[in-house]
């Protein structure tokens, strides 16, 4: 029988590496990454030998066609690859559309001319207007930044084109670091940074999220991928990815002071609306993932417990 192949598009990215590593623990399958910019950092090769690394642009699809020549139609395809921080997208909305909206890349994979290949892609909450409580999939999708739109429109052309895709609607992803560092900061890795220093800091009380564990996360892309190898039925699904927790940014350093022990006098509460970040900010999309627990039957970890297991893994390396 012919051996599955995985191709994690943005390999290199936080959530990439960290479901590579697990793709190439759980053995089985072959398995490849596209990265952007230069070489494939080193240490992720070194430690992830068996993963073959591609340089590919997907704005234009160059690279592409060497994934086909060398590796193969890929029974799934990840795209974890995006322009994902909201103020980039508002200073260049045509670069968040070509990036975000990965018309090249699945134009590529319909060209193998048949539907084996599983398209799972990675979507955002910010596709919601943020004015109420624990959004359902099926809630309308208002982006109040350019970041949600472009990804609506990505969703919008998935479920135009592909005839087995699965949308994840992420929320904040957090977690321990990566094989090979990523350049952006960490959300719990930087608070406990900052409030390690027992200054004062400011910390928003009235914007609500609902922050999932890295490893959560990439459980949900290993059952999808999973099931898709074992039967090949059909797929169509879109999914919210959130813990199970509502919190505001306030919320989320308090847990990370009371896990290390730190004063919580030090964290200063402040409205989302006393910092200019230039662009809109969605002020609640804590997403409902009732439809996430009853599909594949994963329950995300508490955000108290994530901050737990993303401090202790940082001080065990």
């Amino acid at each position: 029988m012919e051996r599955r192949r995985v191709l994690v598009v943005g390999g290199s990215g936080y959530l990439g590496q960290h479901l590579l590593a697990a793709l190439a623990d759980g053995g089985g399958v072959d398995v490849a990454f596209t990265h952007r910019r230069g070489a494939a950092p080193r240490p992720l090769l070194d430690a992830l030998p068996g993963a073959r690394a591609f340089r590919a642009d997907l704005r234009s699809g160059d690279g592409l066609e060497a994934v086909s020549a060398s590796f193969g139609q890929p029974h799934v395809i990840v795209n974890c690859a995006a322009i994902s921080v909201p103020r980039a997208c508002e200073t260049d909305p045509a670069a968040a559309m070509a990036t975000n909206v990965p018309s090249s890349l699945v134009n590529w994979s319909l060209g193998f001319g048949n539907d084996r290949t599983l398209f799972i892609h990675l979507s955002t909450d910010q596709v919601y207007e943020g004015v109420k409580s624990f959004y359902k999939e099926e809630d309308e999708t208002l982006p109040v930044n350019m970041y949600g739109k472009s990804k609506v429109a990505a969703e919008k052309f998935i479920t135009e084109k592909c005839s087995s895709y699965a949308i994840l609607r992420s929320s904040i992803i957090y977690g321990p670091q990566t094989i090979s560092p990523v350049e952006k900061s960490l959300p719990v890795q930087w608070m406990n940074s900052v409030l390690s220093q027992g200054q004062q800091v400011d910390f928003f009380y009235d914007e609500y999220r609902c922050p999932v564990y890295v490893k959560d996360m990439v459980d949900v892309i290993l059952s999808l991928t999973k099931s898709w190898l074992s039967d090949g039925k059909k797929i169509q699904v879109l999914l919210n990815v959130g813990g199970p927790d509502r919190v505001s940014r306030l919320q989320m350093a308090e847990a990370v002071a009371e896990v290390r022990g730190y004063s919580k006098s030090i964290i200063k509460s402040v409205p989302a609306s006393s910092v200019n970040r230039g662009v809109a900010s969605p002020p609640d999309i804590s997403m409902d993932i009732t439809k996430l627990t009853q599909t594949l039957g994963i329950q995300p970890i508490t955000f108290l417990d994530g901050v737990r297991a993303t401090l202790d893994a940082e001080a065990s390396t």
